[in-house]
């Protein structure tokens, strides 16, 4: 089924459905203990709980139940509810999550303007930029402000908002992970992870830092 999403970890199902999945948003994926084994990821409020789905061969098996197909599966425990066992969470297989997601087509006219910034004043903002994002990142152990601008799996960088060409254009579907960083002396910053290289990026605050890992996320 398209909400079948491989090898895809056990964090990494978290992630995706914690950021962008919501009440009743599921996916399957391998699991790791034998071939043969699935594990069913269910996002139920603010956790997500994981089950274990066998296949026989001909048959899936979840608990005491079997059933002939994913779709009868899926049927079945979109009207009888899951129990999570540790919280006794009444759990509904509502939404499938799937593995590709298709970007709108009003997609161009979505812009992403939070201003972001670190040891310069607010006057140096242009607050009607419409098509850029004002970041600061990390580089050579000095922190240097960047213009960003973000179309669908390109993460450009500018010198300043007046600089036609960027300094870098980065390809997100390199990169492996975005998350919040600690291991700087400043707060609010999080990371991107390429194989040749890790970028750390400073936000004003932790609001527009989370927001900036949701939508990088999401493109991952």
């Amino acid at each position: 089924p398209r909400w079948y999403h491989g090898n895809l970890t056990r964090h990494a199902a978290e992630a995706l459905l914690l950021s962008n999945g919501r009440d009743g948003s599921y996916l399957l994926r391998d699991s790791n203990e034998r071939i043969g084994l699935y594990s069913l990821s269910v996002r139920a409020k603010d956790s997500v709980k994981h089950f274990h789905v066998e296949y026989t061969g001909y048959s899936f098996k979840f608990g005491f139940n079997e059933f002939s197909s994913l779709k009868d599966f899926v049927k079945h425990f979109a009207n009888q509810p899951l129990i999570g066992s540790e919280t006794g969470t009444l759990i509904v297989l509502k939404h499938p999550y799937p593995k590709k997601v298709e970007e709108p087509s009003i997609y161009e006219s979505v812009r992403v303007h939070t201003a972001m910034q670190t040891g310069r004043s607010e006057n140096d903002l242009v607050p009607t930029a419409p098509s850029v994002t004002y970041v600061s990142f990390f580089f050579f152990q000095t922190w240097k402000t960047r213009w960003f601008t973000l179309h669908r799996n390109e993460l450009k960088y500018f010198k300043d908002q007046m600089s036609p060409e960027p300094i870098r254009i980065l390809d997100l579907t390199e990169c492996s992970a975005v998350q919040f960083d600690y291991s700087q002396e400043r707060v609010n910053c999080f990371c991107l992870v390429f194989p040749f290289r890790t970028f750390y990026l400073c936000a004003k605050t932790g609001v527009e830092a989370d927001e900036w890992i949701k939508i990088l996320r999401w493109k991952l």
